[in-house]
């Protein structure tokens, strides 16, 4: 049984991706739900492949269901068509776009294939993870929501220029307190 591993690229960096490994008798349903979960997506919008080429230009379409638009030839659905029947050469790529309206999209490449099946796994399976994802709605912070319990506490936007009051700066200039950059005799020292 021949194990196919994909890389999964979002469309606008290359740097951020997921490595799926998956039977060549499983399903696009199967890869679409993959996909899905490793960029942490929910599953509620319609999803389509498009067999491609080396220039990533769109062919064949594998669809979630037939959607109401026009096909240039009917859609092979992703429920009924395995993943090894349109793999056409080693370098076989697919798009995936989902969620029409918000247009995510997907490189799909064929980075390897692999004889041997690893008993520990289930299939379909990340195996590699590089980047941080696209959030599906909005921004999410690293820190998740700690972070702005941190701010509240610590008020980090007020005096966001020093860490002391107003007042304080003014007054330590005024009294000559030099922090070390920025004066005068320091200057000449770096001129020709």
């Amino acid at each position: 049984m021949a194990i196919l591993k994909f890389r999964i690229y979002l469309e606008e960096d290359d740097a951020v991706y997921r490595d799926i490994v998956i039977k060549h008798t499983q399903y696009f349903l199967d890869l679409h739900f993959a996909i899905l979960k490793a960029f942490e997506f929910d599953t509620k919008h319609q999803a389509t492949f498009y067999r491609s080429n080396d220039n990533w230009l769109k062919g064949r379409e594998i669809s979630f269901e037939k959607y109401d638009k026009a096909y240039r030839a009917e859609p092979l659905l992703m429920a009924e068509t395995t993943i090894g029947s349109e793999i056409q050469d080693v370098n076989q790529k697919f798009i995936y776009e989902y969620d029409f309206a918000k247009g995510w999209t997907f490189l799909v490449a064929l980075i390897s294939v692999n004889k041997e099946e690893n008993a520990k796994l289930t299939y379909p399976s990340v195996t590699r993870v590089e980047g941080i994802g696209p959030q599906q709605y909005g921004t999410k912070s690293l820190l998740g929501d700690k972070f702005a319990d941190i701010e509240e506490k610590y008020d980090l936007n007020e005096a966001a220029d020093g860490f002391g009051e107003e007042g304080e700066e003014a007054a330590s200039e005024a009294d000559g307190d030099d922090d070390g950059f920025g004066g005068e005799e320091q200057r000449d020292d770096f001129e020709d």
